[in-house]
């Protein structure tokens, strides 16, 4: 062997390599925060370092493994959460209203196997798991009205969407963790402006069923009062008729001086002679 080295030095330095290559290829060394999909001849046959829900990452599963060189390739799959953002689009809520939607999910790969079979690698995952998440959102944003979307509901609905990817995505053995709307924007233009116009339209009317609605309950209240007042100065007048007539006086004086309490006295100018009976009470005595 020794003579054999001595004589084919770069024979021996060409067989060592490839030995060498042999074996590091033989024995990979797993990442903790990666698991691998061993593929034999372009069918899975094992995983590595398989993600297990509880355990965290950096737990036994790590390290020195071995694979059959040139038969078996890795297909490396992160462990970590990742994030998935929808291409911005146009949603139409319940009142019409048109919204230009930025959002993003964060998911987890829970079973590589199943990830490898559906979708092949980690890019492919993401470029079929945006146009789920742009339709999921689409659809439950579509089911609400724009005033929801600023209200504490919200929370509420990005839930919805989440169970709903979910579903989706547990078949590539994903699982969605949470799904967010990183911005709502009207779009620029006439369509904003529309939309400005009937928000202030729809307050405007709010506003004039509020104020109608108070007149109306202030007119029943008045009536109601107006006529409890009327039962007891008619029962008065039998009891003092001089009382009533200075009490009528008071009330003609308020709306002639003062006005009703519903309208404002008009600006006229009235001259009395101080002994006219109708300024009698302010005489101190009656005629």
């Amino acid at each position: 062997m020794i003579g054999f080295i001595r004589q084919r030095p770069l024979l021996t330095v060409i067989v060592g390599l490839i030995l060498l290559v042999i074996l590091v290829s033989s024995f990979p060394i797993i990442p903790e925060t990666k698991q691998a999909v061993v593929v034999r001849f372009g069918k899975p046959v094992r995983v590595l370092n398989r993600y297990a829900p509880g355990r965290p990452i950096g737990a036994a599963g790590a390290g020195i493994s071995w694979r059959i060189p040139f038969a078996e390739q890795l297909v490396w799959i992160d462990k970590r959460v990742q994030d998935v953002d929808m291409q911005r689009q146009q949603v139409i809520s319940t009142d019409q209203r048109r919204l230009q939607v930025d959002a993003f999910a964060r998911y987890r790969i829970v079973d590589p196997l199943l990830m490898y079979i559906r979708a092949g690698n980690e890019q492919q995952l993401t470029a079929q798991l945006r146009p789920i998440l742009g339709s999921e959102v689409r659809n439950e944003l579509g089911r609400i009205e724009f005033a929801t979307l600023l209200s504490p509901e919200r929370q509420g609905i990005m839930d919805s969407v989440r169970s709903s990817l979910n579903r989706i995505a547990r078949q590539y053995g994903v699982e969605v963790l949470d799904v967010r709307i990183k911005r709502t924007d009207l779009p620029d233009g006439a369509p904003l402006e529309a939309a400005f116009d009937r928000m202030r339209t729809a307050r405007e009317q709010e506003a004039r069923s509020i104020l109608a609605q108070g007149a109306k309950q202030a007119q029943i209240i008045r009536a109601q009062a107006d006529a409890d007042a009327a039962k007891t100065y008619a029962a008065s007048f039998g009891k003092d008729p001089e009382f009533y007539d200075f009490y009528r006086a008071m009330q003609s004086y308020q709306v002639t001086f003062v006005g009703d309490g519903q309208d404002k006295a008009s600006p006229t100018t009235i001259i009395l002679s101080p002994q006219n009976d109708y300024l009698k009470e302010f005489s101190g005595h009656a005629h």
